[in-house]
């Protein structure tokens, strides 16, 4: 359980903002060519110390008292492991049937990013696969038979849905200076399936569970500010067509505009965990009611309920004042030269771009300590096309089939000290940052070819400037 924030940590990170609100320039006017007073703490007063693999399962700074309390049973529930009802233990019973983990934290490791299988490993555990059928006619369905996510777990008497087999074809490439590299590519097919064959149409979308901590942070930017930067039409001509992607929210029923998720296919962190409760454990919230079944799934529907609905809205609630209020870690080395021009190289080989340094935050409704925070996430939180290598296929809300989100990348340097590995991007692909950007495609193209024209010592500097933030 965590502790409640130290006083000198909040009082050193007031002394850092109110220096640097004397002498440094304003996030805004920063051109990435020099230290910028006070960059190290990416949520502002919020941010938290690096605390190993505790990393990421920090409450934020200057928390109320209240919302601390709130975060401790959040904390609880993101951890507890459902059952299948009927059960002895009523208040987490009706998990499944079909199901790929039994635990919010089953997936969300640490709170941190989940990986594809490695090794001898065959089975999915911190990544799922997303499914629609193809009708000819550009329109999208859940399968009938296996629905839009492929469950690989299944209670006693429920034959699991299937498994994600992967295999990697190696790609090679050159530098400019002649450096040779290589990329895996993976191809993937579906076995064990428990249900009938799956048909010429599927769509797959394979994809990590990304990071938990510092949502709050993305909720709070201003709605105009993110659409602010929207430039479908690549109206400047720099090659960029972020988007905003628009997708149902479910307590109004409305188009609202989706901030969450590997395609920004999420409105809110409430429906967010709704969605993952639904899809990923097949429990009902008041969100969404129905039981997570595909078509043809009547066993399914039949099962044993655990409640009407599973997931109350206390815990889902409380999980997502959890969420809200996940701190992100201070950066290390900022103000070290190396980081310095790796900076330097990342704003002028145009990655900012998308990576959208800084953001000026507002309050949200159960967090008036969210006000007025200056945070950097290095997202936009928009929709951009990234090239067919990058491409799932699979249409999500607005998004089509070669769109993704730009993912922050605040935390990204502690991914190996909080989960152990270093796989990258949607679905893991990338085993390092390096081989992150060299599968930049699309509107990240030019990027990725400015990074290849780089010497050897530029190239580090950029990848040292990643593994600071």
């Amino acid at each position: 359980m965590a502790k409640h924030p130290s006083n000198f940590w909040l009082i050193t990170g007031w002394l850092v903002l109110a220096t640097w609100g004397l002498q440094a320039c304003s996030s805004s006017a920063n051109t990435g060519m020099e230290y910028e007073l006070g960059e190290e703490l990416s949520a502002g007063i919020a941010t938290v110390k690096p605390a190993g693999k505790k990393s990421f399962d920090q409450p934020m700074k200057h928390i109320s008292d209240e919302n601390f309390n709130r975060f401790q049973i959040g904390n609880s529930f993101f951890r507890t492991v459902w059952v299948s009802a009927p059960s002895s233990t009523s208040a987490r019973d009706g998990l499944g049937p079909y199901f790929n983990s039994s635990s919010c934290t089953g997936c969300h490791i640490n709170d941190g990013r989940g990986r594809p299988p490695v090794g001898d490993e065959t089975r999915l555990n911190t990544m799922l696969v997303r499914l629609s059928v193809a009708d000819g006619a550009g329109n999208h369905r859940p399968h009938p038979a296996y629905g839009n996510q492929l469950q690989n777990r299944a209670l006693p008497g429920f034959q699991p849905e299937g498994e994600l087999a992967i295999e990697y074809e190696e790609v090679t490439g050159t530098y400019a200076d002649g450096t040779p590299y290589t990329l895996a590519r993976p191809r993937y097919a579906l076995r064990d399936l428990g249900y009938g064959e799956i048909g010429e149409k599927l769509l797959l979308s394979p994809r990590v569970a990304p990071p938990v901590m510092g949502m709050g942070f993305l909720a709070s930017i201003p709605e105009e500010v993110i659409l602010a930067a929207v430039d479908s039409l690549d109206s400047d001509g720099d090659g960029i067509s972020g988007r905003p992607n628009y997708v149902i929210d479910a307590q109004t029923g409305q188009l609202a505009l989706g901030r969450f998720g590997w395609k920004a296919n999420q409105p809110t962190l409430l429906q967010q965990n709704a969605s993952a409760f639904s899809g990923d454990m097949g429990l009902t919230t008041s969100l969404f009611p129905d039981p997570h079944c595909a078509e043809t799934q009547q066993a399914c529907r039949e099962a044993i309920s655990g409640g009407q609905p599973e997931v109350t809205d206390e815990q889902l609630n409380a999980i997502t004042a959890y969420v809200s209020s996940l701190g992100v870690p201070a950066r290390r080395d900022a103000a070290q030269p190396a980081v310095i021009q790796g900076k330097r190289l990342f704003f002028e080989t145009g990655c900012t771009a998308c990576h959208t340094p800084s953001y000026q935050t507002q309050a949200l409704p159960d967090f008036p300590e969210m006000a007025d925070l200056n945070i950097r996430p290095f997202t936009d939180l928009l929709l951009h096309d990234m090239g067919p290598e990058l491409a799932d296929g699979r249409p999500d809300g607005q998004a089509n089939g070669q769109e993704w989100r730009t993912p922050p990348l605040w935390g990204i340097g502690l991914v190996d000290t909080v989960n152990g590995h270093t796989r990258f991007l949607h679905d893991g692909r990338a085993r390092n940052l390096e081989e992150a950007i060299l599968w930049h495609g699309g509107e990240g193209t030019a990027s990725r070819e400015a990074f290849k024209q780089l010497s050897a010592e530029d190239r580090q500097a950029l990848l040292t400037f990643l593994q600071s933030l």
